[in-house]
């Protein structure tokens, strides 16, 4: 919250028309926290916000709260642009961002119960998006939700993480210790009861934080505001108990129940719940219903242009999901009627395989189509298959064939050498008759010992080489055959 006081104005003399990093030219202030200044700057016609830390204090959250959000980086947090020192401060320039929750709310008072619901809704998305990437906000306050700029106009933004840190270990997911008799950190206003009794922070003190924000925005204050005390410790144990006092119910009468549950439901979760984000998010949605109004992000303060153009992409994103809802379940229906009639259970039919996204009626019935070719296909696939199989298996009893084919070889090829060695050592005699008398030599009844036995090889060799080649010419037209059939 901008404080306007003498001290803030000279001050802040010292930062305006300045230029620092050589090229970001300070115009003028935006806003004034706890911790530190927001200052409006240009470089290259371009508007940047620059937040200011002085290094005398012993705070120096500016640094870390740079890290959570470089770390973050989405489209629900403002980029980063740079970081670093300059005299006596530390500098965050980053994007320019439109005016804050608080500065709407002072202007309205009051905010209707679409706008609240518009923001919650976006709230939750936000909250979820921190919390999956292990980070707890703990400040939680209408001056940290900020609105975009231009075509992010419609959009809110969250800010100030210097109080931010991790609730859990991002590699085993594990929370760390809860930790009792702690000081408050935050704002004492929107803190959870937790919080400000001491513990440990987590998801569910996010929530609740946002619950009180809410409320905030439509009633326009909340019953324990403006309670005193001599001292903070004092002044924070009576909106302790002022809380514990203030049941759900009673907060939020007068509104519709879904903001009790919201408020019960947050209360109630335990330090390492997992909250259901959906669910609370289906909160603001049944009331937006139930008021008959649309979830268009159109605000309060949204101009007559603006609520124009948000109504105009309201319709056309409405009708877009229609059409493509209406599409696939076509789709979705006209395969089913089709596997049933062709008994077809392959998994190339399955509903996963559907397309995303159907156009018109033309493109339905091309998907019919292209799915009859892929249950066509799927058949070919299974006798392709099947062939493979046969191959396959032919292709072993071809690999056996030629084994036992090489172990007769081998045992031909031993009975030769016995047989050469009988001759040698025992016929040489009768080799040399042979050698001068050539009609001898061919004469099986003259040579019974050395040719007639060679012979008999020859023929039992020329035998067995034609069953072989016979076997072996059979599989090879059994292979072919399938080769020509899958090919």
């Amino acid at each position: 919250m901008e404080n306007n006081d003498s001290s803030s104005n000279s001050s802040s003399d010292d930062i305006i028309d300045r230029v620092f990093f050589k090229k970001y030219h300070c115009i003028k202030k935006l806003g004034e926290g706890s911790f530190g200044r927001i200052y409006e700057g240009v470089y290259n016609n371009e508007h940047f916000a620059l937040k200011f830390e002085d290094t005398k204090t012993d705070s120096n959250l500016l640094e870390s709260e740079a890290g959570i959000m470089n770390y973050l980086k989405s489209k629900y947090i403002p980029s980063i642009h740079s970081f670093g020192r300059s005299g006596d401060y530390n500098i965050l320039i980053m994007q320019l961002m439109g005016q804050s929750l608080e500065d709407l709310i002072n202007i309205k008072k009051t905010f209707p119960i679409k706008t609240v619901c518009l923001l919650g809704y976006q709230m939750i998305n936000i909250l979820e998006f921190i919390h999956n990437k292990h980070i707890v906000h703990r400040d939680l306050k209408p001056d940290n939700f900020v609105m975009g700029l231009n075509e992010s106009a419609k959009n809110v933004y969250l800010l100030d993480f210097g109080l931010a840190k991790k609730y859990r270990s991002s590699v085993t997911l594990k929370h760390y210790p809860l930790i009792n008799k702690k000081k408050l950190t935050g704002t004492a206003r929107y803190a959870s009861i937790n919080a400000l009794k001491g513990f440990e922070q987590s998801r569910r003190d996010d929530l609740e934080s946002a619950g009180y924000v809410l409320m905030y925005f439509l009633k326009g204050a909340l019953p324990w505001q403006g309670i005193p005390g001599k001292t903070k410790d004092e002044r924070y144990k009576k909106i302790l108990q002022k809380k514990m006092d203030t049941s759900a119910e009673v907060l939020c009468e007068g509104f519709p129940e879904e903001f009790r549950k919201y408020i019960e439901y947050t209360r109630n979760l335990d330090y390492e719940e997992t909250p259901d984000y959906e669910n609370l998010r289906d909160y603001f949605l049944n009331v937006l219903e139930k008021q008959n109004e649309d979830l268009d992000y159109i605000y309060i303060w949204s101009t007559e242009q603006e609520k124009i153009l948000r109504k105009k992409e309201y319709l056309e994103e409405k009708e877009k999901e229609k059409r493509k809802k209406y599409s696939n379940k076509e789709v979705i229906k006209d395969i089913q009627d089709f596997a049933v009639k062709r008994n077809y259970t392959s998994k190339t039919n399955s509903v996963t395989y559907l397309p995303t996204k159907v156009e018109n009626f033309t493109t339905i019935q091309n998907n019919q189509n292209n799915n009859q070719n892929v249950a066509q296909d799927g058949e070919k696939e299974k006798e392709k298959a099947k062939r493979r199989r046969i191959r396959r298996d032919s292709t072993l009893v071809n690999y056996n064939i030629r084994d036992i084919e090489a172990e007769q070889q081998d045992d031909r090829n031993d009975e030769m050498k016995i047989n050469y060695k009988y001759q040698t050592n025992e016929n040489s005699a009768e080799d040399e008759k042979v050698n001068k008398n050539k009609k001898v030599l061919n004469s099986p009844e003259k040579s019974r010992k050395g040719n007639r036995s060679r012979t008999h090889n020859n023929y039992k060799r020329k035998s067995t080489r034609g069953e072989n080649n016979e076997l072996k010419k059979e599989n090879e037209e059994i292979c072919c055959t399938e080769a020509c059939t899958i090919f």
